[in-house]
């Protein structure tokens, strides 16, 4: 449930108006020494301050409270908490009785028969993403690869030095966008995998849905596939080492990695908060009403999201790289 991992293992906890959000991490290799700057560079990307983005911007200072020592990783679980110190709680008040549209308010009133933390989203809130951009952090700090990832289109838009103006438009419109994130991989081995139901492919899915507002994920080509024959859309082996002419199958073959670059495109959502005025069924009058949803949103939280689907694909790799261990 809040738990992703067999050996390199993430636990998340808090909501997003609660006095701290965190997560504690299982299996980095001892004798690590973690470069919190990069660390810091990594929130930096994700933090809010762009055009289109959410006004709320938190500290994000880091709280760590162990598996450090003298400097470097003990072995043991490291445990890192961060304070949500710029709330306004007051703004999500409406959402007991009006469930905004797009969002998990009525589903999570459902399942948690009431008692759930709606506010901010609370446990479905893109500030769980945080930790996430932690453990990742680490995790490629653990790992020999090279990571990457690029905003390749937003709504209509694909020219990527037009968005600040782009995103301008929509924010005038009171309305919000998505786009598409591509994560690349560099320098994989063979081997990454574990067939059946551990697949390289399959447990990258499961970590990027597990994502906020994350609504589509292709490996390679993806659906882009369909206009191909097999003769156009087979990787062609060019060495021994497995590299091939083309990287359709993004860097997967049979659920294990073939040494080609690891290529992910996920589509997130726009973002469902918008000030445009909404129709949602109200639980308490049992009538459909107009309504504004408060609070402080990003117009295209998309803009924020490359740095997390990076550092969680890294921890996808950093499970399956310690289980490939086995193997040497």
């Amino acid at each position: 449930m809040n738990t992703y991992g067999k050996l390199f293992k993430i636990t998340l906890y808090g909501e997003s108006h609660q006095d701290a959000i965190g997560v504690v991490i299982d299996g980095v290799l001892p004798g690590l020494k973690i470069d919190w700057q990069k660390i810091e560079a990594d929130l930096l990307l994700r933090r809010p301050g762009a055009v289109g983005t959410t006004p709320r911007v938190e500290k994000d200072e880091l709280i760590v409270t162990s598996g450090i020592f003298n400097e470097y990783t003990t072995g043991s679980p490291i445990h890192v908490m961060i304070k949500n110190e710029n709330v306004i709680s007051k703004d999500y008040s409406h959402l007991v009785n009006q469930p905004r549209p797009g969002h998990a308010d009525y589903v999570a009133f459902k399942k948690y028969q009431g008692f759930n933390d709606y506010r901010g989203g609370g446990r479905f809130s893109g500030r769980l993403t945080t930790p996430i951009v932690v453990a990742g952090s680490i995790a490629k700090q653990m790992l020999p690869f090279e990571f990457s990832h690029q905003l390749i289109q937003v709504g209509s838009l694909k020219d990527m030095d037009q968005l600040d103006d782009y995103l301008r438009e929509i924010a005038n419109q009171g309305d919000s966008v998505g786009g598409i994130i591509e994560v690349r991989v560099k320098n994989v081995f063979v081997g990454l995998g574990e067939p059946m139901f551990e697949k390289l492919d399959s447990k990258i899915g499961e970590m990027m849905f597990s994502i906020p507002a994350v609504k589509g994920v292709e490996i390679g080509t993806g659906f882009d596939g369909v206009e191909l024959k097999g003769s156009e859309f087979n990787d062609v082996y060019v060495d021994e080492l497995g590299h091939t002419l083309t990287n359709h199958s993004g860097g997967v073959s049979g659920g294990i990695s073939n040494g080609n670059d690891i290529v992910v495109k996920v589509f997130v959502k726009p973002t469902s908060s918008i000030k445009k005025a909404q129709t949602s069924f109200n639980l308490k009058s049992n009538e459909s009403t107009e309504f504004e949803v408060k609070g402080r949103h990003d117009v295209a939280i998309v803009r924020r999201a490359g740095i997390i689907l990076e550092n969680a694909l890294a921890i996808v790799l950093a499970d399956l790289y310690l289980a490939s261990k086995v193997y040497l």
